[in-house]
């Protein structure tokens, strides 16, 4: 309750500053510096340079943040403001401002929280704080709610990603991820800009959910009257794009999954996929190993070849190690590939003996691929391409030359978790064809994540796709290994949660 006066008592005085001639609620403001430029430039003395024969700018700065500490002592008052730049602290007197302004405005009126904009010239105080004295200070914003106690800051972690914006105001730390977040953004485009991609859009209402193996969600055109999904994938539409004729295309931007939320997953994501005509997935291996040394010197500087994630080193010399998917699951169960492939009894019972829950519902490859994920995944710490991957859970990839029950497919694992999924793609009609139809008998088996058939995929691939290679890379969790971040949602500037409701005075979640 003692937010509910303060939210009382703040109300009343947004109705003293109007009655003193303010505008609580300010419409514009003329700023002419940054805090952080201005701490950055001259908030260190130069070494071997003495205080007091320091010359500071005489020129008057204006800058505009919100309070986020005061400290009144009778005459005068010190304070810091924050902008999108950083802190910086003011020092405001009485004398300067004027009697009036500083009895009835700023010390009766002003509160942490508020935006103002204040004028001044830089001064150094005894202990060495670059400080703005200041000439004149303009209520911009009043802040009426209070902003969570300065001793603990804003620590509870359900509160941080319901109400993000306190999150960015008390923890600058979580500032930077967002600032890296577009960095890495800015970066993948830049790398496939240099190659010749074109940047393009495709719909997002899809009529059919295909692309990927994921449960979509339903929504409905009115206008239309049918049901359509959030895309799972962009992938159909791009490719229909090489068979247009554009021979390198991505897009960037957000898919939907109707799947469980944990700290690697969310059901809307963003991703970046691109195809490329006349190249194989050996192609998109040596890309991919390019695109991460591109990333890592935009984001570290030259030469960096290793981060630290988690506590633990992590190279990205070339080349990545490579593995069969077959294979090493083979040197984890001591099973066979022809096995792994055939035998559905062994593998089942393989997959009860590993503790895979409801093993006898699943398909034999959904059992193949669980084994895989609790036995290979977790130990593939270091970047490392699994390659060659059994066809039956690749319905859009091409068969491997040498062995036509494996796919060119390969997927990139870096600390335990699926970062980039890749392969040399199906460009032929009639295959394709057969692996939709065998998406649907897995449909109608029971299994939801199965895809859907595509028709006029299928007539485009009949006018002739190219040979082409596609990659999609998730940017969630490439800017969780660029800033250490071991949660998705603390990469998502408002990840999804269980909504709230009303319980008397509390607020409780919903069960």
């Amino acid at each position: 309750m003692a937010e509910e006066r303060i939210l009382e008592q703040r109300k009343e005085k947004v109705e003293k500053l109007k009655e003193l001639g303010y505008e609580p609620y300010a419409y514009k403001y003329e700023v002419n510096a940054k805090a952080g430029e201005l701490i950055g430039k001259f908030g260190k003395v130069k070494e071997g340079e003495e205080r007091e024969k320091e010359e500071l700018p005489k020129d008057e700065f204006s800058l505009a943040g919100r309070i986020m500490s005061m400290r009144v002592m009778g005459k005068a008052a010190f304070f810091h403001i924050q902008d999108e730049s950083g802190r910086i602290q003011c020092y405001i007197r009485r004398d300067v401002v004027g009697e009036e302004f500083y009895n009835k405005v700023f010390k009766k009126l002003i509160d942490i929280g508020d935006i103002v904009g204040v004028k001044g010239t830089l001064f150094r105080t005894r202990t060495g704080e670059l400080t703005l004295e200041v000439k004149e200070m303009t209520p911009l914003t009043k802040s009426l709610r209070p902003l969570p106690e300065k001793w603990h800051g804003l620590k509870d972690t359900e509160k941080r990603y319901r109400q993000r914006y306190l999150d960015l105001i008390v923890n600058p730390e979580v500032r930077e991820v967002f600032r890296t977040r577009t960095k890495v953004i800015k970066a993948v485009r830049e790398f496939l800009d240099n190659r010749g991609f074109l940047e393009v859009e495709t719909p997002v209402l899809q009529p059919i959910a295909s692309g990927a193996a994921a449960r979509p969600f339903i929504t409905h055109y009115n206008a239309l009257d049918i049901d359509v999904y959030l895309r799972i994938a962009p992938e159909l539409y791009l490719k229909r794009l090489i068979v247009g004729g554009f021979e390198r295309v991505y897009e960037l931007g957000k898919n939907f999954r109707n799947e469980g939320i944990s700290t690697r997953h969310n059901p809307e994501f963003t991703m970046v996929e691109w195809y490329m005509a006349y190249a194989d997935y050996y192609d998109l291996m040596e890309m991919t190993e390019e695109l991460f040394e591109f990333l890592l010197e935009r984001l570290y500087g030259k030469g960096v070849k290793e981060i630290e994630y988690q506590g633990t080193k992590i190279s990205f010399e070339r080349p990545f190690r490579r593995i069969s998917y077959l294979g090493e699951l083979s040197k984890k169960t001591g099973l066979t590939e022809e096995e792994l492939l055939h035998d559905e009894e062994k593998v089942l019972q393989k997959a009860k003996e590993v503790g895979i829950e409801r093993a006898e519902e699943l398909s034999h490859f959904k059992r193949v691929q669980e084994l895989f994920e609790k036995l290979v995944e977790p130990e593939l710490i270091q970047p490392t391409f699994v390659i060659d991957f059994p066809k039956a859970i690749s319905p859009l990839a091409k068969e491997k030359r040498d062995n036509p029950e494996l796919v060119e497919r390969f997927e990139l694992f870096i600390y335990g978790r699926e970062v980039a999924n890749a392969y040399t793609e199906l460009n032929n009609p009639k295959e394709q064809e057969e692996r939709f139809k065998q998406q649907l008998e897995e449909k109608a088996k029971g299994d939801e994540e199965a895809m859907e058939y595509d028709a006029d995929f299928i007539t485009a691939l009949e006018h002739g796709m190219p040979p082409t290679a596609g990659e999609g890379i998730g940017i969630d969790r490439l800017v969780m290994l660029f800033t250490d971040k071991d949660s998705i949602r603390e990469v998502l500037l408002f990840p999804q949660l269980r909504p709230e409701r009303k319980c008397g005075e509390e607020i409780c979640e919903v069960e």
